[in-house]
Parts: C-alpha cells; structure tokens; sequence
C-alpha cells in the first residue's frame, strides 16, 4: 500500500515567489528519488501565498528517507519553512 502526504502551505504574498521558486526545485529532486511516486506542487486559486502539495511514494519508509534528503533539508526546512505562516501536514495509505 503506497503512502501519501498533503501538505497546505501559507505565506505572505511577499513570499510567495520565492516559496514557489523553492518548492519546484524541490519537485524535481523528489521525481528523482527511488521511492516517489508522485509530486505536485498546486497554488490555491484566489488564495495569494497559499500552496498545496500532493505527495506519493512506496511505502512511508520512503517518505522518510525523503525528509532526510539533503535537497529536503537545504529548500524546505530552511528556505520554505521560516516563510511558512501556516503549515498542516495530513498522511494517508491510498486504498
């Protein structure tokens, strides 16, 4: 059973770009991963600074080995984050 991740970002507008630029990059390390599945990067419509992210890998093993990744580490949890006005993270195992 695979496992998925739902992450709902919040920045100020201000930010926006830069959140964005980062959470591409992102995008195409992840793909490159052994265990991805999937990655999509979504901007809520009418909602400036707001981001959903739809994540799919193997199993959670492989979501852990991304959280570990250096790209992960360099782009979220020091670029992205300290922007982040709000952050929710929802795990789920696809039926």
């Amino acid at each position: 059973m695979s496992y998925a991740v739902i992450a709902r970002y919040h920045c100020a507008p201000a930010d926006e770009a830069t959140v964005r630029a980062a959470l591409l990059k992102v995008r195409e390390h992840t793909r490159a991963e052994p265990a991805n599945l999937a990655y999509e990067v979504h901007v809520e419509v009418g909602e400036p600074g707001s981001f959903v992210l739809y994540e799919q890998y193997v199993d959670q093993a492989g979501f852990e080995a991304h959280k570990v990744a250096e790209h992960f580490k360099e782009l979220i949890v020091e670029s992205v984050w300290p922007l982040l006005t709000e952050r929710s993270v929802t795990f789920a195992e696809v039926l």
